[in-house]
């Protein structure tokens, strides 16, 4: 079954959050995290948003939006 579409509101914060399954990695060396963070960059500007903070780790990351 489909989720329901995300209800967006101004001014609040967004917590995404991807992990690999079985938390398995889901980097396998500093270029697939170098390409994360290029991707990231791209969207950025497409869709112009705040990006107060990110981490990665080699199984999930976090991004604060």
């Amino acid at each position: 079954m489909a989720r329901k579409p995300r209800i967006e509101y101004p001014g609040v914060f967004y917590h995404v959050i991807a992990q690999g399954n079985r938390r398995e990695p889901i980097f396998g060396d500093a270029q697939d995290r170098e390409r994360l963070l290029s991707k990231l960059s791209e969207c950025r500007e497409r869709y112009d948003f705040i990006l107060y903070t990110y981490t990665h780790m080699h199984n999930h990351f976090h991004f604060l939006e």
